[in-house]
């Protein structure tokens, strides 16, 4: 069935940075191309000298570069943020860009724990220096390697019959080593491996980028943990591959659009709002009808506020220090709480009800 098989975007665009211009060079067209990518034109109408062509262009073979029955695309983390607005792409690489004690190095450990009901085999590559919270990864990972070569066979050990999360520091990819693993894993396995970059010295925050070609990105945001928000992902300027394509549905990309626009006009407002609570020396949480906002931005505001406040999520691996038990939250379960909060169905709740309450449940 076509529907049951895709081509492997995330790796194409990896290994043919220039795509288009790539296959035009070889007699493709270019819209041809486009359009495989973007799932305009099902893979299964492709003509196979088409396939070929790209599969020599990438380097592998039709295997690698056709997936078939749930290949390349979302893997489902339960974290509402997440999946919502930078879903982690498999076999994809994800780059987390903050600053230290931001929470980057609990989000991996979360994300081993959470993989690891699905099958998910997790390495964790440790860094050369002695960091706060690499221990509670290592705690968390199947396998702990300190050298390269550790870590190549850990993971084809491991990949002979499920997918591999591998965790590892931004120094490898400083050091060239980053390369050079990734050439030896295309070399062999058919699972997939996901590579998850850490910046434990976090100085990725400064650079425009650090890691390199990324399929997604998840940047950490200081507002938020000012506030208490956890997981502080910035859901403005978090991106992944999957939002271009064709991966995600027509439902989940309009859901997504629209709360990324709503946050980024409540968090201009909430900038004013707050200068101005400034100016007249207020202490308590700033109220937007008490600074002259018209209806229509107060409105904006509030709603702001309360998915801000619904996107925080429990982690499983904090349970013992917040004393909160973690939560999955299926995706469909996160697009319906969203779109219920964009049309104004919990609008007379307060802010506070929907922190750390996983599901939308309120009637």
């Amino acid at each position: 069935m076509y529907e049951e098989i895709q081509l492997n975007v995330p790796l194409l665009k990896r290994r043919v940075p220039n795509l288009t211009s790539a296959a035009k060079a070889v007699g493709l067209r270019a819209a041809t191309v486009s359009n495989l990518c973007t799932g305009r034109i099902p893979i299964g109408r492709a003509e196979v000298r088409t396939l070929v062509t790209l599969a020599s262009l990438a380097g592998c073979t039709l295997d690698e570069l056709i997936i078939r029955g749930g290949g390349a695309g979302m893997i489902e983390t339960g974290i509402k943020c997440l999946d919502l607005f930078a879903p982690l792409v498999r076999g994809g690489t994800i780059g987390l860009v903050a600053r230290p004690n931001m929470g980057q190095l609990v989000l991996l450990q979360e994300l081993m724990r959470r993989l690891k009901q699905q099958e998910v085999a997790s390495v964790f590559w440790t860094p050369k220096q002695t960091v706060t919270g690499v221990e509670d990864v290592c705690g968390e990972a199947e396998a702990v390697c300190r050298t390269l070569q550790e870590t190549v066979q850990a993971v084809s050990r491991l990949r002979a019959d499920r997918d591999v999360l591998l965790g590892a520091d931004r120094e490898v990819v400083l050091s060239g080593e980053w390369f050079e693993l990734r050439e030896q894993l295309q070399e062999a396995g058919a699972r997939h491996v996901t590579l998850v970059l850490v910046d434990t010295r976090g100085e990725a925050v400064d650079e425009e980028s650090p890691y390199g070609p990324l399929d997604t990105l998840w940047r950490f945001d200081m507002g938020l943990i000012a506030q208490g928000f956890y997981p502080a992902i910035d859901p403005v300027s978090s991106a992944s591959v999957l939002s271009e394509g064709a991966y995600l549905d027509t439902a989940h990309l309009s859901i997504q659009h629209r709360a990324r626009k709503l946050l980024r006009r409540y968090r201009e407002l909430r900038a004013l709002v707050q200068a101005r609570s400034n100016t007249k020396g207020q202490a308590q949480a700033p109220d937007p009808e008490k600074f002259s906002l018209p209806e229509a931005e107060a409105a904006v505001y509030r709603t702001g506020e309360r998915l801000e406040a619904f996107l925080t999520q429990p982690f499983y691996v904090a349970e013992t220090f917040t004393g909160r038990a973690g939560e999955w939250v299926p995706l469909s379960d996160t697009l319906e709480g969203v779109r219920r909060i964009l049309d104004g169905a919990v609008d007379q709740v307060e802010p506070a009800r929907l922190t750390y309450s996983g599901r939308l449940t309120l009637s």
